[in-house]
């Protein structure tokens, strides 16, 4: 595959403490839980926890919708839950990217369910070319057009995460 770089380690960098400084004076005083969405999230997640000086705890949840290879499947499954209840609670999910919005539409309206305070969702990119369904993204980092990434935790078949940048690769013709 080639790749080319899309977005580098300082544009990341300043993304992430950015949406640290938006997130903090908007919960400024007021515990949040970070549910962060795997894999993909934890690179992003880690490096966002530690811009925040709120209260706040952690949980993660897996969700597939990805087969093999660099489509979407169309088909949600939540293949790991929440530790602990979210009833009452402020609630900020963080995402890598957002592209169909399928996945995230799914898992908030699971969320909506269960009665948190507020819910709020964080993305590190947004890719609204491909989105397929209406979802607000309530922080945004960045914003790309069409096209498939890897890097900073986001993976094609389990590979890339490692990288510090995120890449667009395209397959080799």
């Amino acid at each position: 595959m080639n790749k080319t770089i899309l977005f580098s380690r300082e544009t990341i960098r300043r993304v992430v403490l950015e949406l640290g400084e938006r997130i903090n004076a908007d919960y400024r005083g007021r515990p949040v839980v970070l549910v962060g969405i795997l894999k993909g999230s934890f690179v992003f997640l880690a490096d966002l926890v530690r811009t925040l000086t709120l209260d706040v705890t952690v949980d993660f949840v897996v969700l597939g919708s990805y087969g093999a290879g660099t489509t979407a499947s169309g088909e949600v499954k939540m293949l790991k839950d929440l530790s602990a209840p979210i009833e009452g609670k402020d609630v900020l999910v963080v995402e890598d990217i957002v592209d169909t919005g399928i996945t995230l539409k799914y898992f908030t309206d699971i969320l909506r369910r269960r009665e948190p305070k507020s819910l709020a969702i964080c993305a590190l990119i947004d890719k609204k070319a491909r989105r397929e369904v209406d979802i607000d993204v309530d922080y945004v980092g960045l914003e790309m057009e069409d096209g498939f990434i890897v890097g900073y935790g986001i993976d094609c078949n389990e590979q890339y995460r490692n990288l510090p940048e995120i890449w667009v690769i395209r397959e080799d013709t």
